[in-house]
């Protein structure tokens, strides 16, 4: 089951942080914003997106210690 979390990086260190969080994960974490999508352990591919804008998170695996982390980027 994938679950999605909406999330803003507004900043490179933001970015970083996130990419620091989800590398943790052993499943894979997608990133999407419109029609593309890049994955969530690369910070480049986060960049190739842009900064300030709203992303959706999508998680295809299951740790709620991600989620506990990544809270402060959540939107609602």
């Amino acid at each position: 089951m994938t679950k999605q979390r909406r999330i803003m990086l507004p900043t490179v260190a933001d970015a970083k942080e996130f990419v620091s969080v989800a590398s943790k994960c052993d499943f894979d974490i997608d990133i999407t914003y419109n029609h593309m999508i890049v994955d969530a352990k690369s910070i480049l591919g986060i960049l190739s997106l842009g900064l300030e804008k709203m992303f959706t998170v999508n998680c295809h695996g299951e740790n709620p210690e991600f989620f506990r982390e990544i809270q402060k980027f959540a939107v609602a």
